[in-house]
């Protein structure tokens, strides 16, 4: 939200004269020398480092550098749900999302690591878009907020800075440290691609399903196999659409992937969406949303048809709030607050977008196809697919709301 005063707003500019306006050049700073050094001593010695990025590495354009550091250390890199994206998911050192809900392989690496480094991150104890540090780890923290530091966590080291510059510090120091020879990363690969295989395959029933309704984890695996992650940029809505795609979507470059979920309200993902898709018209623009949040901003849609926004939204309809369900119990016994539901492919229609109503999982791939199509020939797209009230999610933290 932008307010301006109405002096400004009223203020009449003479035509023709020139705005005497200068960008202002950011200001970065690295952290402190001592720190840096000190922070690449306990990296080297750690014998299970992990690397914890969050969104400020790519608010600091810093992927490279992370990427660097991890390859010399040959340390597994996980993210918190805003920094999705920050380190590539398809790089053998990528152990995925740690937040509310978790990957098999960040849920054992977080747990058996002796040294976490978060880079670019608060550390805020949040309910949803971060992971909860086991008691017992030397924590090295890098931000450039100090407003962060020592907030939440015992920090063995805390450094004060730009990521991409303190990346580069702790870089550096650590090769000096190796002798200029990056580490073998041969093992820990391979450990994660045993640990992310084992964990697949206790999903493969549910990425795989042929149940009607449709699971919506059937509906992200065909996602993912029909849709290049470099030629898109995707995004979640809160409660299940979020917790669901979260672990399982694999985001492999900055800003292919919008995480969110602090104070926002269901149906932002629509919002975002739109955005996203009027910054960069290349890349298919998609988010997943529930019935619910459907409700709260649906109409929304009309705005990506009026504005030439050609997006796609999924709607996982299940005519329900399942994840509500024992928060909603007694007022959904005295006022059924829990039944939602509707045809909202004929809403988009009548919107003047493109849609298609999906109920049979063996129509998924197709039905995405024929969407992307559609927005490539410029419409706003919607494809519903009605699913089952499903509550199963990947280690998800039981407390969470």
């Amino acid at each position: 939200m932008v307010e301006v005063p109405q002096d400004v707003v009223g203020a009449e500019i003479p035509g023709g004269a020139p705005l005497d306006y200068r960008p202002v050049r950011p200001t970065r700073s690295a952290g402190d020398p001592r720190d840096a050094e000190e922070a690449a001593r306990l990296l080297v010695e750690a014998q299970s480092p992990v690397l914890y990025a969050g969104q400020g590495v790519m608010y600091a354009e810093a992927t490279a550098e992370l990427r660097e550091l991890a390859e010399l250390l040959a340390a597994p890199v996980m993210t918190t749900m805003e920094g999705k994206g920050a380190f590539p998911e398809d790089h053998a050192l990528a152990l995925g999302t740690a937040a509310i809900v978790l990957t098999g392989p960040a849920k054992h690496f977080l747990a058996a690591s002796d040294v976490v480094l978060a880079i670019g991150a608060s550390l805020t104890r949040h309910n949803i878009t971060t992971a909860t540090l086991p008691d017992g780890k030397r924590i090295i923290h890098a931000t450039n907020d100090p407003r962060d530091l020592h907030k939440a966590y015992a920090t063995e080291r805390a450094i004060l800075g730009d990521a991409k510059l303190v990346l580069r510090q702790l870089a550096d120091a650590v090769r000096d440290r190796l002798d200029g020879k990056a580490r073998d990363a041969r093992p820990v690969a391979q450990e994660i691609a045993r640990l992310r295989d084992a964990w697949l395959a206790e999903w493969r029933g549910k990425l795989g399903s042929a149940e009607r309704p449709i699971t919506p984890y059937r509906v992200i695996a065909e996602f993912m196999r029909a849709v290049d992650p470099a030629e898109a940029i995707v995004t979640h809505d809160s409660g299940s659409p979020r917790d669901q795609i979260v672990p399982f979507y694999r985001a492999v470059a900055p800003r292919g992937y919008i995480g969110w979920g602090k104070s926002h309200a269901l149906g932002t993902g629509l919002g975002l969406t739109i955005g996203a898709k009027l910054a960069a018209p290349e890349k298919f623009c998609v988010n997943f949303m529930g019935d619910a949040a459907f409700g709260m901003t649906g109409l929304d849609f009309e705005t990506a048809v009026r504005v030439g926004a050609p997006i796609c939204t999924m709607v996982f309809n299940n005519a329900t709030m399942a994840i509500e369900t024992g928060h909603m119990r007694l007022s959904h016994e005295k006022y059924r607050t829990r039944d939602i539901g509707g045809n909202y492919a004929g809403i988009a229609r009548e919107l003047g977008g493109w849609s298609e109503r999906v109920e049979d999982p063996g129509e998924i791939a197709g039905a995405i196809r024929r969407a992307r199509r559609a927005t490539e020939e410029g419409r706003a797209a919607l494809l519903e697919f009605v699913t089952g009230p499903e509550q199963a999610f990947s280690y998800r933290r039981a407390a969470a709301g």
